[in-house]
């Protein structure tokens, strides 16, 4: 059932809040009724520890070097990573996202053997590592996103602007909304409003006026809602989403360490998936956080007692 209600969480219906619990989770719970002045101390003690970039230095370099491979290999023709993050071919290997590609299908009513080749192929390597962990660890509009998040928080602390939360079941709707005009008029809308393929195409091929549409969705970002797109709107997010939904890589969140200060919500571009960390939620002593998570590593990096950490089911955790 907890996966159940995981994934309705990942289509938009708001987290559960199970009052079922583990015998495990229950005497913890209790040991923690009262603790307040441990916990306080615990996190005066932290709070002046240097703070912990690790995994999200480790994320942007590796994709920078992703999408900087696809440049260089255009620029020197040397023909290693061909075509952009929608579709392309990695030393010999034909990749496509499966959305992208689903759209095609769709619109063309005709299934490319190149495309489906390359969709199960990625559909098989994300399986793997975790759906989303594409949106964080190789989608270039993320990482401007990233940047420019930044902003946005320091508007909202000003007073200048405010953070507007949207549906989340408004990407559901979407998702079927693209695949739908895909199918009844023969073009694919989502391809041309993509800000993944457009930066892709940007960074490989050189810039275009469709730069201007990236742009806006930023600035919307910055002065009107937080990471609007990769939360709120973005199709590809939902599907990679579906396809890692039971990944072995993923966040686990260990209940019996948590101090429950909430600096890993404050960072998290998805605190819906952390709502197991709030005082009294967990409904077990080790639980996974859910499939819509991108394991981005920010809520590793900033919980001050390392009750979240990265694991491979079955193997170990991450250091």
């Amino acid at each position: 059932m907890s996966f159940i209600h995981d994934f309705g969480a990942m289509l938009g219906r708001p987290p559960h809040r199970s009052k079922e619990r583990t015998d495990a989770a229950e005497i913890m719970h209790g040991r923690k009724r009262g603790r307040g002045l441990e916990v306080t101390q615990l996190l005066e003690e932290l709070a002046a520890a240097p703070a912990n970039h690790k995994w999200r230095n480790r994320r942007w370099a590796v994709l920078i070097a992703i999408n900087l491979c696809f440049t260089l290999s255009f620029w020197l023709d040397i023909q290693l990573f061909e075509g952009s993050l929608t579709a392309s071919r990695v030393l010999g290997f034909h990749l496509a996202d499966p959305y992208s590609g689903f759209l095609v299908v769709l619109a063309e009513k005709h299934v490319p053997v190149n495309l489906v080749i390359g969709s199960v192929t990625v559909f098989l390597m994300w399986g793997l590592l975790g759906g989303r962990g594409y949106c964080s660890w190789v989608c270039p509009y993320h990482l401007v996103a990233e940047w420019t998040e930044n902003l946005h928080l320091a508007l909202v602390k000003r007073g200048i602007v405010q953070d507007h939360l949207l549906h989340r079941g408004i990407r559901s709707v979407l998702w079927v909304l693209f695949a739908l005009l895909a199918l009844l008029t023969g073009q694919t809308l989502f391809l041309t409003l993509n800000p993944i393929g457009i930066l892709s195409r940007a960074l490989v091929y050189g810039p275009s006026l469709a730069l201007a549409w990236v742009l806006l969705l930023l600035l919307f970002e910055v002065v009107y809602s937080r990471r609007a797109w990769c939360r709120y709107v973005c199709p590809i997010g939902l599907t990679f989403g579906v396809l890692g939904a039971k990944a072995p890589l993923r966040v686990t969140y260990d209940l019996e360490r948590c101090a429950h200060e909430g600096d890993c919500r404050k960072v998290c571009e998805v605190p819906h998936v952390l709502e197991l960390t709030i005082k009294g939620r967990a409904t077990d002593a080790q639980l996974d956080v859910g499939p819509d998570c991108t394991r981005c590593g920010l809520c590793v990096d900033a919980c001050p007692t390392q009750s979240l950490t990265y694991e491979v089911k079955g193997l170990s955790k991450l250091i």
